[in-house]
């Protein structure tokens, strides 16, 4: 697996890079993306990373892992691409915003307008097989994944981390609450957004954090 990154994220996680594991881990992706399909595709995987610098990341989303659908994963946690039904948690996403803002639910399900305002679309894990969610977990993602947010906590101030759902919520522990805002809430899945994701006001929360701190908004 060749490990394709901005040069402001390699410079922060070169370190990990050099890790024995992850030499096993980009094993273990090349072996699978071999034999069996995997999402995203594979000039996708650091999409996230792509897409926002680490001297632009403003906000941080977290999800746990890719979709596994066909089609649907694009390396930015939540989004699918434009022409793609919306999965069950983003159409819920977007209800929240409409209901913050009044904002019309908008065609795309790409949130790749995001990304390039400095929201780093992060999933713990970044990939999986076809029809197998879960499949490639504790196998070091999540310990790359989590030096990302402990990076950008340590290395950045001011940023909003929007934790959703308890595995996320579990990440709290890798960030300076006094340096930075964290937000917490039930999950956006059908399952878990009525106890507490509708009604949150996350996404008005973060643009007040961001600009008392003299930050720009973020256009959800």
């Amino acid at each position: 697996m060749q490990v394709r990154i901005h040069p402001s994220w390699r410079a922060v996680l070169q370190t990990e890079f050099d890790q024995p594991y992850f030499a096993e881990l980009a094993a273990f992706v090349r072996q699978e993306y071999r034999t069996a399909r995997c999402y995203p595709p594979a000039r996708l995987l650091f999409n996230a990373f792509e897409q926002c610098p680490f001297d632009e990341v403003r906000a941080v989303i977290l999800g746990q892992d890719p979709y596994h659908g066909p089609g649907q994963a694009e390396g930015l946690c939540f989004s699918v691409p434009d022409g793609m039904p919306h999965p069950p948690s983003l159409q819920n996403i977007f209800k929240e915003i409409e209901s913050e803002y009044g904002t019309p639910v908008p065609v795309s399900g790409s949130l790749l307008r995001w990304a390039k305002q400095g929201v780093l679309l992060l999933n713990a894990t970044l990939t999986v097989r076809e029809g197998r969610a879960g499949s490639h977990q504790g196998r070091g993602w999540e310990r790359f994944t989590d030096a990302v947010i402990k990076a950008i906590s340590d290395h950045r101030d001011g940023i909003v981390f929007l934790l959703w759902g308890s595995y996320a919520g579990s990440k709290a522990a890798l960030i300076n609450a006094d340096r930075h805002c964290i937000l917490r809430s039930a999950h956006p899945s059908p399952l878990s957004a009525y106890r507490g994701f509708f009604g949150s006001h996350h996404f008005q929360l973060a643009n007040d954090y961001l600009q008392k701190h003299g930050k720009r908004l973020i256009q959800w």
